[in-house]
């Protein structure tokens, strides 16, 4: 309705505090918390208003665009903790702490004592200290937690806990803890659905026990990684800096206990023992039906143990439909330890006489050199998936010349299906 002539039409003068309350909050929580904090000079009414709030960051958003990180944050951090410890009233479901590197705050453990006493859900605290830092006694009460994440802290629990029962997400990163304590953390979060592990100090055996776990990312290095009690978990990133046969480490005993395995990322960059190419079977005696996905990285098809490790994980996954290989390496024969024979390449299609991949449909190989092992896995795949629908290749830096023998050569490789295009990708 339009106003009648000679009226004005007046808005309240604070529309914004007539919002709804949660909408209220929502504006406040999009915000960091240094802007949150200061629409307290607004009015009497907006001055508790970010009190309040659920959701707590004290991370980049409060001092990452400021010109002198540290010096802000050493200033300003005990500041905002003792006003949060003062002034906040409510629960506070979701709270990250990231410092900066040689940053200390004597008030932390403070602060954990009374995020325990407030339903704390979701908890990240990224500490970039020298020397880790020491998780207080509060810290093992906070029992409604649901997504932890840690960044350089020491984990040693009192005698008395029994772990976080309502636990889903756990990730820790530079964490220093024993492999008993970790063994026990893990098992003592019934609920545990995804595991992160990066990096862990004073840890060199891992055993997991989690009858829920889902997804399990890996990185650093370890001397045996035992999955023993793992039925559901169906994603797996496996980055190991070294890679050791022993009695619970051996690669045909890895999968065994993971039946539901779907995703599967290993990356190559470790250290190997050369004897370990003559333990690695033609496949592994538990098959892989479930997997469907499979990328491995930062392989070597010339090295004899890794063409032997890709082949295994190959013959051994019937059912896959995406096969993505990042091949790393030299076009120098002398680099590789155990360069790859060529009776063993010439007997790569043998290998696979008994195999069809029904479900395959697409396949990536990146910075292939036209090497013996590379063209002869291409030429399988290509005739043993009569799904197929595309395999892109994508070449290392090579002479023209030869980048073109090697894709006339693809090009005439026989093909199970007839809609299976190939793309021949030069950068």
């Amino acid at each position: 309705m339009m106003p009648s002539k000679g009226k004005k039409q007046r808005l309240p003068r604070d529309v914004l505090s007539n919002l709804p309350e949660n909408v209220i909050d929502d504006i406040l929580m999009s915000l960091p918390l240094r802007d949150a904090a200061r629409t307290s000079i607004l009015s009497k009414r907006w001055r508790y208003k970010w009190c309040r709030l659920p959701q707590l960051m004290l991370d980049d958003t409060v001092w990452g665009t400021t010109k002198n990180v540290v010096a802000y944050c050493r200033s300003n951090l005990t500041k905002i903790i003792s006003s949060i410890l003062k002034l906040h009233s409510g629960p506070i479901e979701k709270f990250a702490l990231c410092l900066p590197y040689f940053v200390s705050c004597p008030n932390i453990d403070n602060l954990i004592c009374f995020l325990s006493k407030n339903s704390i859900h979701h908890l990240a605290l990224k500490i970039h200290t020298c020397s880790p830092y020491k998780l207080p006694s509060s810290f093992f009460t906070c029992l409604q937690l649901r997504h932890l994440t840690l960044l350089r802290c020491l984990i040693h629990p009192p005698p008395v806990f029994k772990g976080f029962g309502r636990l889903i997400s756990l990730e820790l990163c530079n964490v220093t803890i024993s492999s008993e304590l970790l063994g026990s953390l893990i098992s003592h979060c019934p609920l545990l659905e995804n595991l992160v592990l990066i990096d862990l100090r004073n840890c060199n055996h891992i055993e997991i026990n989690a009858p829920n776990l889902r997804s399990f990312f890996f990185e650093g290095n370890i001397n045996v990684l035992h999955l023993k009690t793992v039925p559901l978990l169906s994603k797996v990133t496996y980055k190991p800096r070294t890679f050791s046969v022993e009695a619970e480490h051996d690669l045909t005993k890895m999968f065994e206990s993971i039946p539901a395995l779907e995703n599967l990322c290993w990356n190559l960059f470790t250290d190997v023992d050369n004897g370990i190419a003559e333990v690695i079977p033609t496949r592994l005696p538990s098959t892989l039906n479930c997997l469907k996905r499979l990328r491995i990285s930062w392989i070597t098809l010339r090295d004899f143990f890794e063409l032997s490790f890709a082949l295994c994980l190959i013959r051994s996954s019937p059912n896959l439909e995406e096969i993505e290989i990042e091949v790393h390496g030299s076009s120098d024969e002398d680099y590789y330890d155990i360069p790859v024979p060529q009776d063993v390449i010439d007997k790569i299609p043998a290998s696979f006489s008994d195999m069809t991949f029904n479900h395959l449909r697409i396949v990536k190989i990146n910075n292939i050199a036209g090497a013996g092992a590379e063209m002869q896995l291409i030429k399988v795949l290509l005739v043993k998936s009569p799904a197929l629908v595309k395999m892109v290749i994508r070449p290392c830096e090579m002479e023209n010349k030869k980048s073109l023998r090697v894709l006339m050569e693809i090009t005439n490789f026989q093909r199970a299906s007839s809609e299976a295009q190939v793309v021949y990708n030069i950068d």
